[in-house]
């Protein structure tokens, strides 16, 4: 289920709206965990997309908070999410 839009400039990359969410569950290194990523927090909606990797970087402003299972990420302006290789993930500035 990926329900993201595309980023037009390249393949493997997709818009992420200003207040969007990530839950990301992790597991022991070198393991993927889960990324779920919702549109907004507040929103009573189901996930936008999940996928089985892992967020390597968040480079825009966004909050952070440490969950006993991984952590969870709010989005404070617009991005991309970008595909790296090997099932990795990063989040930078649209």
């Amino acid at each position: 289920m990926n329900h993201l839009v595309p980023a037009s400039d390249a393949e493997n990359r997709w818009h992420l709206p200003n207040h969007a969410h990530l839950v990301v569950y992790e597991r022991g290194s070198g393991e993927r965990g889960l990324l779920t990523i919702y549109d907004c927090g507040a929103a009573q909606k189901p996930p936008s997309a999940q996928l089985l990797g892992t967020l390597e970087a968040v480079d825009v402003r966004a909050e952070t908070e440490a969950t006993p299972t991984g952590r969870v990420v709010s989005l404070r302006e617009p991005s991309v999410l970008e595909a790296l290789d090997g099932d990795r993930y990063r989040i930078r500035q649209r």
